[in-house]
This record gives structure tokens, sequence and C-alpha cells, in this order.
């Protein structure tokens, strides 16, 4: 039997809470690897390189990319963004769990690759507590939360292509769900039955 790790793929619109969440989610104590991007963008006052992100020049990306060493790799408001391959199968060949957060975009051409993968949407309440959350955010100017709240339209038209969704109206209540969807997704009978096969064979 397979006993590989699973992978969760999480995305949202800008705004929607998704960072906050994954934030949450990793504290928790379900043992979850974060995948870490990297991006041609520059780093926010809060964010570390290396945890956060891995902040490289388009150089280095470019050449990363040449080199097809992304699962997957997108341009957002004029940064690059990319997943390394190698690392996620070498962790899910382990049996560690991955997330993976990113925009919808992304999550396609990573569920084209991984199957199996386990993927979740998070939602604003509504479209004006979206624009409220990204103007109390200080980090963009009006043009590119125009440009952000006109993205999120479209990308909620990909909400199809997911397993789960959530609605973060209250992070505490939508991390609750968030735990809720990992903790089924490692009940199903294929991990348990590899998981538990001694068990199993001797109740058998």
């Amino acid at each position: 039997m397979d006993s590989s790790g699973d992978l969760f793929i999480i995305s949202a619109p800008s705004g929607a809470g998704k960072t906050s969440l994954v934030k949450s989610l990793l504290q928790s104590d379900l043992g979850l690897n974060l995948s870490i991007s990297h991006t041609t963008r520059l780093p926010r006052s809060s964010e570390i390189d290396g945890k956060d992100y891995h902040f490289v020049s388009r150089e280095i990306f470019q050449r990363m990319l040449n080199n097809g060493e992304f699962l997957e790799s997108a341009e957002v408001y004029g940064n690059f963004y990319g997943t390394s391959e190698k690392w996620i199968r070498e962790k899910i060949s382990t049996g560690q769990d991955i997330v993976l957060e990113i925009d919808c975009q992304g999550a396609k051409q990573v569920q084209r690759i991984f199957t199996r993968s386990i993927s979740i949407f998070i939602l604003p309440p509504s479209l004006e507590a979206l624009a409220i959350r990204l103007n109390s955010r200080g980090q963009d100017d009006p043009e590119v939360i125009r440009k952000r709240l006109s993205a999120a339209r479209e990308e909620v038209t990909h909400i199809h292509d997911f397993n789960y969704i959530i609605i973060n109206n209250q992070l505490e209540y939508a991390l609750h769900e968030l735990i809720c969807i990992i903790k089924a997704e490692r009940l199903r009978r294929q991990r348990q039955l590899i998981k538990h096969h001694s068990l199993i064979n001797q109740l058998s």
C-alpha cells in the first residue's frame, strides 16, 4: 500500500484571511509541514526569508524555472511565485502531510500533478468585508486594492475545483472547520489501513 502523506492545498482571494488561518493551523498539534514558496516580490516588514517565503531575485527565479525545479509557478500582481517540486515529493514520500498555501492559478497546476491532493477554498463572509480587510492592512494603495477586489470575483469562479469550502467570518470557527477537514482526511480508510495494519490483521 501507498504510505505517502497528504498534500493539503489552501487557496483564497487576497484578504480572505488565508495566511492567518494557515499560521494558526500550523500552531496546532497536527504535525503539518508548510511548503514555503519562492517569490521575487520584496518582503513585508513582518516577513522573514526562509520562513514566510524564499525571497529571490528575478534572475534566480528564472534560472530555477528553466531548470524545471518548480511544481507550479505564476505571476501575481507583477511578482513571480513558485513551489519546489523536489521538496514536496521528498516530504510526502516519508509520510509527512504538507500544507500548500497558494492562489487558484497555482492550485490548478498542482492538482493536475498531485491528483490525490485535498483542496480547500477560503471565502470571506462578503465582498464588503473583503474590502474592509484589504484597506485595514494598510499594505496596498487604492489601485492595488481595486485590482485585488476585481481578482477576487474571478477567483471565486474556480470554487468548483476545490473539495472543501470554508467561510472565514470568525477566525476561530474557520480554524476549527479547517482542523476538522485535516482530521477527517487522516481517518480515511486507506490511511487507517496502513497506519493500523498490524491491529487490523490481528483482528481479522
